[in-house]
């Protein structure tokens, strides 16, 4: 993504806070560090979550805006205050000088007293043909993300995870047609029985492919059974990219669903001098508590920041 605030550092260039990935974490984290007059690098990749989507929502003031439009205002925003913007890949990261030094995909070397990651997570789609191709658009996951747009049209729910029935009484509220595809048959008895009390119907069968055309969609089912559909919902593993955390020593955190770096209220990580916000660390964070997230890690680096400003000179004074 260009930027008319990218900037080369030149050999290393010395920050008090690299930021890795510049979504809505990175860059209000940047933001809240920039305030504070700290010198902060944003290193982005682009690889933001919600770029296939056509816009975001829930984001108070912003409804509804493309998620490029949103990154290209924070990238500014963040850039206003002294932040350097880098479109850029860590390929390399380990500690040095009582700080960190971070090789990039361009040649650039960074070193910076603390990293926080804000990397986001990858969405791994479950193995069915022709779910990629709708992907944020019509192949949805989120009734918070999309379901007002899907309002009052057909859904098709496979049910590939354990999030199956909740999708199903979720999108429920929006629409009177959503029908459940049994697919991996992870649906007990009693799944069944509350989502025919709430008057969905449930499909037995495994869902070969979904072929998507335009605005229309069809599930189809191994024994060739066709259903049409407006939009087809599918629960993804969700795995932090957690590339750099891992050269820094750190492991990552397993969960039902994926993975995540384990971090506290304010975004430490059990690795010292390291960070978290956004998806990384939350895997339900939608992109206004991404924001909130990148806030308060902003926060508490600043003051992690100042205590050991403090001891240093409290130690020169003694």
């Amino acid at each position: 993504m260009s930027n008319s605030t990218q900037n080369s550092p030149s050999d290393t260039a010395h920050y008090d806070v690299a930021v890795v990935g510049g979504g809505a974490a990175g860059l209000s984290a940047a933001v809240t560090l920039g305030r504070s007059l700290r010198s902060v690098v944003v290193i982005d990749s682009a690889q933001q979550r919600n770029l296939p989507a056509d816009s975001a929502h829930n984001l108070l003031g912003r409804e509804g805006i493309a998620p490029s439009d949103l990154v290209a205002a924070g990238r500014s925003e963040a850039a206003s205050y002294g932040a350097v913007l880098l479109d850029d890949e860590v390929t390399d990261a380990h500690r040095a000088d009582g700080g960190f030094a971070l090789q990039l995909a361009s040649g650039a070397r960074v070193q910076a007293r603390r990293i926080l990651l804000a990397t986001g997570l990858v969405d791994e789609l479950p193995e069915i043909e022709g779910l990629a191709q709708g992907w944020g658009s019509t192949v949805l996951h989120c009734p918070y993300c999309h379901g007002w747009e899907v309002r009052g049209q057909r859904i098709g729910v496979i049910a590939t995870g354990p999030m199956a029935e909740h999708q199903a009484l979720l999108f429920g509220r929006l629409t009177d047609a959503v029908t459940v595809f049994d697919h991996s048959a992870i649906l007990d008895d009693a799944a069944r029985a509350r989502l025919y009390a709430m008057g969905v119907a449930v499909v037995s069968g495994t869902v070969a492919q979904v072929d998507v055309e335009g605005d229309r969609v069809r599930a189809v089912l191994v024994d060739d059974s066709r259903y049409e559909v407006d939009a087809v919902v599918v629960g993804t593993a969700m795995h932090a990219r957690a590339d750099v955390y891992r050269l820094l020593g750190g492991e990552v955190t397993p969960h039902p669903m994926g993975s995540f770096i384990d971090a506290d209220q304010m975004g430490r990580t059990a690795v010292d001098g390291v960070w978290a916000a956004g998806n990384v660390r939350d895997l339900s964070a939608m992109v206004g508590m991404s924001a909130g997230m990148g806030v308060f890690a902003g926060a508490g680096l600043n003051a992690d920041l100042v205590a050991d400003e403090v001891a240093a000179a409290m130690s020169v004074r003694s």
